[in-house]
């Protein structure tokens, strides 16, 4: 790239269990209370930020083009423009990845990035059988011709589509993302009883991370009228090896090993940042939290989109002319606890890199550098959100610890991955 991208602060919101805290807020309302917070604790006027970028995924039908909504709602004049953008889990990367593109193309100079997930707002539908008794209902004319289309009816018209279950099965290759989770466990032999011990670890990182108030310094409490919440209340305190052993495969129920135990949880929450160059955070006379130095997105087969990771961090590393030893602290987004234990295992594969990229690999993930505050198997995974969280997360943890490089990187439903190198 052409020069480093400042960060120049980074916040997120408290990350809730889906119909839990924060289920009474839309999208646009979560965001717009982080976006705001984050400005004003900020020395830049709203109008001198050219424009808002916002990564989520279930866009709410009451607020077509969501960020042009939550930036009106957060105090951003009307002159400022903003638009939405969508790469399934990567949304709020892509939020980042488009503006850096913007700042080097010279259409503006700083920029308010994020994502944004409420997954405790995602639809029910209609099924297609109601749908289609509604619309002749609607045309017909006559009270007769009303009355007729009546006897037609069905109770069972009124069995809903669940829009969750729908959304997290990926149309390219239809099946649902634990599936794919199931195929890595697979191919990579990763038992049960390895996930369950993962996803154990996570939890245990996250609490003594959140016991110590490491979180604290990029949380914004979110308190209104309809809900109270101070920090992310998916982790499940004092978390035990036998409490996730007793949870059964939910996804292959004969033979499978992912169960809601080592998954990710299903979760709202809200990210933002602050970008622009570092030479314009320079000439402000602003101190950078960190800089984001490069990224890459790379497709793969979508069965196994779990390994995204890898591609991604690959794509990035040959471009870069990075080496794994160089990265000092590693977000890798915890989808699923197979997930993880399968790039953990791909990454050093000969015979992977051989057979996928004639070359070799790219090495061996140090366990004491990855994730090193637990991840979405603690805290939860609000899908058009957690691209930014983990960003500013390993920026926050690289200043933490005084290192400098970090690889924050993450798996896409659909067949991608992303991969951002940040430095502090």
């Amino acid at each position: 790239m052409k020069e480093r991208i400042a960060v120049i602060d980074g916040l997120r919101s408290p990350i809730a269990k889906a119909n839990g805290e924060l289920a009474s807020l839309s999208a646009d309302s979560l965001g717009s209370i982080i976006a705001k917070e984050l400005v004003l604790r900020n020395n830049i006027e709203y109008d001198k930020y050219d424009e808002v970028i916002i990564g989520n995924v279930v866009q709410p039908i009451n607020a077509a083009n969501m960020a042009r909504v939550l930036a009106i709602r957060a105090g951003f004049p009307e002159s400022t423009i903003a638009y939405t953008v969508h790469r399934n889990c990567a949304s709020g990367m892509q939020s980042i990845s488009s503006a850096i593109e913007k700042i080097y193309t010279n259409q503006g100079e700083i920029y308010l990035a994020g994502g944004v997930e409420s997954m405790s707002n995602i639809p029910l539908l209609y099924n297609e059988q109601f749908k289609n008794f509604v619309v002749k209902l609607s045309y017909a004319k006559t009270l007769s011709e009303k009355l007729k289309i009546l006897t037609t009816f069905k109770v069972n018209f009124l069995k809903p589509i669940i829009g969750l279950l729908v959304g997290l099965t990926d149309p390219i290759s239809g099946k649902i993302m634990g599936v794919t989770a199931e195929n890595l466990a697979n191919d990579f032999k990763i038992s049960k009883d390895a996930q369950d011990q993962y996803s154990l670890n996570s939890h245990l990182k996250a609490q003594k991370a959140q016991e110590n108030g490491i979180f604290k310094d990029e949380i914004h409490p979110i308190m209104t009228k309809d809900c109270s919440i101070l920090e992310d209340d998916g982790i499940r305190l004092n978390q035990t090896i036998q409490a996730l052993e007793k949870l059964k495969p939910i996804f292959d129920r004969n033979s499978g090993t992912v169960t809601a135990g080592n998954s990710s949880q299903v979760s709202d929450g809200a990210s933002m940042l602050i970008l622009t160059t570092e030479s314009k955070a320079l000439k402000l006379g602003l101190e950078p939290i960190g800089f984001i130095k490069d990224y890459s997105y790379a497709g793969l087969d979508a069965s196994r989109m779990g390994l995204g990771p890898l591609f991604a961090s690959k794509k990035l590393f040959d471009k870069t002319n990075i080496k794994l030893k160089d990265i000092d602290l590693i977000e890798l987004n915890e989808a699923f606890a197979a997930q993880v234990l399968a790039n953990i295992e791909a990454f050093k594969s000969k015979e992977y890199f051989k057979k996928h990229f004639n070359s070799d690999p790219l090495g061996e993930i140090n366990p004491d550098i990855l994730n090193v505050n637990g991840g979405a198997i603690a805290l939860g995974h609000p899908v058009g959100m957690s691209g930014t969280r983990i960003v500013l997360h390993t920026l926050k943890e690289l200043k933490r610890r005084n290192l400098k490089t970090g690889l924050a990187t993450l798996c896409v439903g659909g067949g991608q991955g992303a991969s951002f190198l940040v430095e502090v």
